[in-house]
């Protein structure tokens, strides 16, 4: 077939995580998103050896392996040259590439919060730009249901500033925002744009969050801890359905409403308060050992 004609889903962050729950649902997409089901998958991560073992464990001839770091704008030529050089019609696009590293920003080493910006919200933004050329469809008429799509997986901690957290929720309120900014960029070309907002996801997230020193949420958070694949799912349903937004997750939907009603600096000051509550309790604890 005309490279012309092929049909492409692009999932960044792929290796691991929510990332890799996209791939194992994307496999199985069948006549949605305006077409037959996609000729290639492109999947992108900075681990080669992690991409290349999800794809013998899914073994579908489909799947191409893509090694790039999304942080280094060298690999982020390379994708567009990539591009360039094959022109496909790119039906799907899911920006799953993250990072985030918990502590005071004045404890975070600079680069950690530069890589923080620039995966979460720079390499999001540049890779949509260069693939929305080969995402729009000359001379084919679409639906707002059955166009082609772009999936970007923010947070709920987008909803509102966290101390001890600042920067990865500052760069998820990013990608809510320019999420659904870019929804109405795109609606004269029938391309729809979902942002998904879950909670805590039963990933590696939490222990490169924390820099290895913990593996499970604590608190409340491992109540609510969602599972990857499930999320997946609903996401590429609500992807389907033209959604802007997917906010998953009851807690998450709570919180999305009180967000809204409760003065912001209310609930980061009781933030702030229960942080450091939480701190002179481990220092306490230390001191009678």
């Amino acid at each position: 077939m005309d490279k012309h004609d092929l049909n492409v889903a692009i999932i960044t962050g792929a290796s691991s995580g929510i990332g890799e729950a996209f791939v194992k649902q994307v496999v199985k997409v069948h006549g949605i998103y305006g077409s037959l089901p996609f000729q290639e998958i492109w999947i992108i991560a900075r681990r080669t050896e992690k991409l290349e073992l999800l794809k013998s464990h899914i073994d579908d001839p489909r799947i191409v392996c893509i090694s790039a770091d999304l942080s280094d704008t060298e690999d982020i030529k390379m994708l567009e040259e990539k591009l360039e050089a094959e022109t496909p019609k790119v039906g799907l696009l899911i920006n799953c590439a993250g990072m985030g590293k918990r502590g005071n920003v004045i404890d975070k080493d600079a680069k950690s919060i530069e890589d923080t910006v620039t995966l979460n919200c720079t390499a999001l933004s540049t890779l949509t730009r260069i693939c929305l050329p080969y995402m729009i469809r000359e001379n084919i008429v679409f639906s707002r249901f059955n166009g082609p799509r772009i999936i970007n997986v923010a947070s709920s901690a987008a909803f509102l500033p966290q101390p001890g957290f600042a920067v990865y929720s500052a760069s998820k309120a990013y990608v809510v925002s320019f999420s659904r900014a870019l929804d109405i960029e795109l609606r004269p070309y029938h391309i729809a744009v979902t942002a998904v907002c879950p909670g805590p996801v039963a990933t590696d997230f939490q222990v490169n969050a924390t820099d290895g020193q913990s593996s499970e949420f604590t608190g409340f958070r491992k109540f609510i801890v969602a599972d990857p694949d499930k999320l997946a799912a609903a996401s590429i349903k609500a992807s389907r359905m033209g959604r802007t937004m997917l906010v998953y997750g009851f807690m998450q939907k709570l919180l999305h409403v009180v967000s809204k009603i409760v003065p912001t600096y209310w609930i980061i000051a009781f933030e702030g308060y229960m942080a450091r509550r939480k701190e002179k309790n481990e220092v306490k604890d230390l001191s009678n050992d």
